[in-house]
């Protein structure tokens, strides 16, 4: 059996009794990474052949430009992307329009979750701001306004089935919206009040939200943490590759595909996720515990959330497998979010 085909957790085929991941995977690891850096070397005395430099200074340019010319090839790992692109979208997402560009203006009014809340949020302040509970949240009676105007008599009727909504709290999506406007400077705190920031109540007389809310989408994709409160393990990589998750949703989203498919691509991309998941306590499979992980924070709590995806379930929330969540791209993440990559194509 190949090292590619064993599992993490399989007893090593080397007889210890350990499981593979104790055992003998470090050294395959090596081995691999050893067999790469060794073609790697390969190619560049290749591509020296013959060649004279006339100083040091010279040879190091030229391996300087073949090893950028290598990181500048796409690769099926990631989709289409290059080690450099992917580089520049993971580490300098808000400061790469070579690799994507967030508008800064949008067309139209955004349609998702975020900012129709934000926009409750923000009538309900209005001129004279909103006193805070002692906790520091929003009180209770506007919370209960704002969500009944969110969801309509009926959709409140099934949010509340199983209590009321008695503080922020127990409105999640409400007090995400509240933490992110802070975040992004929208709204803040002025002598015992909550209040609109004087920028966020100009962008808002001037445009609505169609400058606002790109500021209010990046703060949410960058700063506030997807993993709060949510019970799993923190797993950075899923936030810190928000972009990448976008991409894969402009990429394919065209149509209603399966959470497994984007879930897939992107553990295909980032395969150190297992060892995250290795220290978490699993009650399933990996392989579930990874699609619902992936599919409640990236797809969910992300893409839905912020209206540049729709995600359907076909069975009951909380007992449908992930293979039977469909995902869809929205009109807004093409006007949202640019992808030069992909025009090229």
């Amino acid at each position: 059996m190949s090292a590619d085909k064993i599992g993490r957790n399989d007893p090593c085929p080397c007889g210890s009794g350990l499981k593979y991941k104790k055992c003998c995977l470090p050294d395959a690891r090596a081995q691999r990474a050893s067999e790469i850096s060794n073609a790697l070397t390969e190619d560049l005395q290749q591509a020296l052949g013959e060649q004279e430099f006339d100083s040091m200074e010279q040879m190091q340019a030229f391996v300087k430009a073949f090893q950028d010319e290598r990181n500048r090839r796409p690769i099926d790992d990631f989709r289409g992307l290059s080690p450099h692109q992917m580089h520049r979208m993971l580490d300098f997402s808000l400061d790469s329009p070579e690799v994507l560009e967030i508008s800064t203006v949008l067309e139209s009014e955004p349609d998702s979750r975020l900012a129709q809340l934000f926009g409750l949020l923000a009538g309900a302040i209005g001129e004279r701001g909103v006193k805070p509970t002692a906790k520091g949240n929003f009180p209770r009676n506007a919370c209960r306004e704002i969500m009944q105007s969110c969801l309509g008599e009926e959709g409140y009727a099934h949010y509340t089935r199983f209590g009321g909504i008695n503080t922020e709290l127990d409105a999640p999506e409400l007090h995400v919206t509240r933490v992110v406007g802070e975040l992004a400077g929208f709204v803040r705190k002025y002598r015992g009040r909550f209040i609109l920031s004087r920028p966020a109540r100009a962008m808002l007389a001037a445009t609505g939200q169609r400058e606002l809310y790109p500021r209010l989408f990046r703060t949410y994709a960058t700063e506030f943490n997807w993993a709060y409160s949510d019970g799993y393990i923190e797993v950075p990589i899923l936030q810190h590759g928000w972009a990448f998750t976008a991409y894969l949703l402009a990429l394919e989203g065209h149509r209603p595909q399966p959470a497994t498919l984007y879930a897939d691509a992107f553990r295909q991309a980032f395969p150190a996720v297992d060892d995250e998941l290795d220290e978490a306590p699993l009650f399933r499979s990996r392989a579930d515990t990874w699609y619902s992980l992936y599919t409640l924070r990236c797809l969910e709590r992300f893409a839905d959330f912020t209206g540049i995806a729709t995600v359907n379930r076909e069975e009951d929330r909380v007992l449908a497998p992930a293979q039977s969540v469909k995902v869809q791209a929205t009109p807004l993440l093409g006007s949202l979010i640019h992808f030069p990559s992909l025009e090229r194509r």
